[in-house]
């Protein structure tokens, strides 16, 4: 069995409202608590990232998925957005909603379309970040498949 290590650095000089640093591979930036949670958002903050590993963890997947499947797409587009619950002082990542938009050639048949749909779907079940949230935050996925034109 191999195993894969990431190591992250962080440094946290002040108390709740302060600027913290974190650095892990190349990701290197400054964290602080988002305005929405009474936080001077500086930097990025757990909530966005967490969206971003969702979303980058889902995006790559279905792009694997594709090149596999041999789905020849011409663009692969996407929106996410993270939801937190803040009922009675007490934050809860709730839901996560993913709307890829996948661009498929003007040439594409009724079966790519089909396709499409069905590794949009799997991706979401198959993504790493996807399986370690599944039971803590909800996942909702939104699929557009288009042809280019």
């Amino acid at each position: 069995m191999a195993e894969h290590h990431f190591h992250l650095q962080a440094h946290w000089p002040g108390v709740r409202n302060d600027v913290g640093e974190i650095a892990v591979g190349n990701l290197v930036t400054k964290v602080s608590i988002p305005p929405e949670m009474d936080g001077p958002g500086i930097g990025t903050n757990p909530d966005e990232m967490l969206l971003g590993a969702a979303a980058t963890c889902y995006i790559i997947t279905l792009a694997a998925m594709m090149q596999r499947s041999h789905l020849d797409k011409k663009d692969l587009l996407m929106e996410s957005e993270g939801i937190v619950d803040a009922t009675n002082g007490v934050l809860t990542y709730k839901k996560i909603i993913h709307r890829p938009t996948i661009i498929l050639h003007e040439g594409a048949t009724f079966e790519d379309e089909k396709l499409a749909q069905r590794l949009a779907e799997k991706a979401e079940k198959s993504c790493m970040i996807s399986r370690a949230i599944q039971g803590n935050v909800e996942l909702e996925l939104q699929v557009t498949i288009k042809k280019d034109k």
